[in-house]
């Protein structure tokens, strides 16, 4: 029943979209694609299929009803870009699903990691070496280091409640920090970024390599890396 409503929803506000009169000044076909772009979203939300499923559907539904020509409708799949964020998935899988992330980081955890303040730079430096080819913030935070860090919390007894600032608020905090940092240091490290170099390109002509990003972000996030866990440890040890 839940998968069925998950269909009927999105079809249903696509329909009424669709059958609504165009508002002035714009054309049949633009509010058209507006109604199966809205219905896409929808399911997306919805899930009766999988993310990658919905935007085939989409963009069949688009094709097939010539709101959209089939080269016009299949654009996207010739971009270097969106390629480029589907290479850098798939690596992101390997990297969780062979346990290589989790590896990384406890090796660098092995040889630093003797402290609260050096447990802190370890995070940051396991997520700074993951983050180029891992282009999801959430997976690399929730699925690789975050699993990481709470059986840290675990082994130092510091749990959610009265013990959570001994040692585990500190850990999470770094970690969610230093994640927001690296997601900005490479063009591979967060979904968002490459959409952000078309559209440098597209809009003021400026064309922005992986490894120009790379460059002109390495000064701050490398100094964000290094101020941000000792800054942390200052303010958890005092509050």
């Amino acid at each position: 029943m839940n998968k069925a409503k998950g269909f009927l929803v999105p079809i249903i506000i696509g329909l009424i979209i669709w059958f609504i009169p165009v508002p002035a000044g714009l054309k049949p076909q633009a509010w058209k694609l507006l109604a199966i772009f809205v219905a896409t979203i929808v399911g997306v939300v919805m899930q009766p299929l999988p993310m990658g499923a919905m935007a085939l559907i989409g963009i069949t539904v688009a094709a097939g009803l010539k709101v959209l020509t089939i080269s016009q409708a299949l654009s996207g799949f010739s971009n270097s870009t969106i390629w480029l964020i589907v290479c850098a998935f798939l690596f992101a899988r390997s990297f969780i699903k062979t346990g290589l992330g989790s590896r990384i980081a406890y090796m660098v955890m092995h040889s630093i990691g003797d402290s609260t303040l050096k447990l802190g730079y370890v995070l940051a430096i396991s997520d700074l070496i993951l983050a180029p080819a891992t282009p999801s913030n959430t997976a690399r935070g929730g699925g690789v280091i975050y699993p990481i860090v709470r059986s840290l919390c675990s082994a130092f007894n510091s749990e959610p409640g009265p013990t959570a600032r001994r040692v585990g608020g500190y850990l999470m905090q770094t970690q969610f920090q230093a994640n927001c940092v690296t997601s900005a240091m490479f063009m591979t490290a967060m979904a968002g970024n490459p959409l952000v170099a078309v559209l440098a390109r597209e809009t003021v002509k400026v064309d922005i390599s992986w490894g120009l990003w790379a460059l002109a972000a390495s000064v701050p996030g490398l100094v964000a890396l290094a101020i941000v866990p000792y800054l942390l440890y200052k303010i958890f040890r005092r509050s």
